[in-house]
């Protein structure tokens, strides 16, 4: 079966619009209305005129758009693709950690649950998370979660030093091997190194960009050389080369050559077939508590009202 064109026959037909953030495989990011990062797909989601929005990511991300769309059908392909980051954070936790700093302003990376949401006072992606953070006073006492890797680079750039910083990780970001980094580096001489700040420190001082994912398209698209090496998520190379063919980017490798670390596991759970019949089923469906949606909308509008 063609599931592409049958996928594209009932989005048609239902007035449904297909995310899919940039960690999708390329046959998913082919047939999405948008493709983007965390930021870009939660901004969409608040504006869409669509009856239904399926999500091609993972399951924060389609809570998020039912956060934001609370009276649309949201769709989420396959509900077993979690995030390790997002697991790292667990609500309970989060309750017990906050007890030890009670005055402090809560600030969560949108990969958390929509009950670490709840707890939340601000929102962040990769892409404003420094925005937000410098738009605070200086003197405001901050909690930032759950990623330690993209905390501790934001401490580097506001300096924040006394901002508290949650012990998440990534497992894509961590898996990153420095020394198969500077090999490919000595094998590419004139490549330059892009990396997202959820990648450990030792990875980002090797960078000649750091930013989101969107913000690592937009320079290779805009920067004059040829060659990069890229330190995220495989998916993202799949946009980087339709925009600039000519161009050749190359996927940092992991620790371990042989587990595909580079590749989200639960990213690339989603498939064409899974997506047309989540579609034609209408399910699963993202079900949130309306009070739960409420209390965790806050943190996600301060979020969008900030990043204007």
């Amino acid at each position: 079966m063609d599931f592409s064109k049958k996928i594209l026959q009932l989005k048609k037909k239902k007035n449904c619009v297909i995310l899919a953030h940039f960690y999708q495989t390329a046959d998913i990011q082919n047939i999405a209305d948008f493709v983007g990062d965390s930021l870009q797909l939660s901004q969409i989601a608040a504006e869409t005129s669509a009856n239904i929005i399926l999500f091609c990511g993972v399951n924060f991300m389609a809570e998020t758009a039912k956060i934001l769309s609370p009276d649309k059908k949201v769709l989420l392909p396959e509900p077993a693709a979690g995030c390790s980051l997002a697991d790292s954070c667990s609500a309970n936790d989060l309750k017990a950690f906050l007890k030890n700093y009670p005055s402090h302003t809560v600030i969560s990376y949108v990969n958390t649950s929509v009950e670490v949401k709840a707890l939340t006072d601000i929102c962040c992606t990769s892409s404003n998370a420094v925005k937000i953070i410098e738009s605070l006073p200086k003197n405001e006492k901050i909690v930032f979660l759950p990623d330690r890797n993209l905390g501790s680079y934001i401490k580097s750039i506001t300096k924040r030093d006394d901002m508290v910083v949650w012990d998440g990780a990534c497992h894509v970001h961590e898996e990153f091997s420095v020394e198969k980094i500077i090999e490919l580096k000595k094998e590419y001489p004139d490549a330059k190194i892009l990396a997202h700040p959820e990648c450990k420190k030792t990875v980002l001082i090797l960078a000649d960009k750091i930013g989101s994912t969107a913000a690592l398209l937009e320079f290779s698209k805009k920067d004059e050389n040829d060659k990069f090496i890229v330190a995220t998520e495989s998916g993202i190379l799949h946009q980087m080369q339709l925009a600039s063919p000519n161009k050749l980017f190359i996927p940092a490798p992991p620790i371990d050559s042989t587990c595909g670390c580079n590749d989200c596991k639960y990213m690339k759970m989603v498939t064409l077939e899974k997506i047309y019949t989540t579609l034609k089923n209408e399910n699963p469906e993202v079900i949130i508590d309306i009070e739960l949606i409420e209390k965790a909308k806050k943190s996600i509008l301060r979020m969008l009202e900030m990043s204007k």
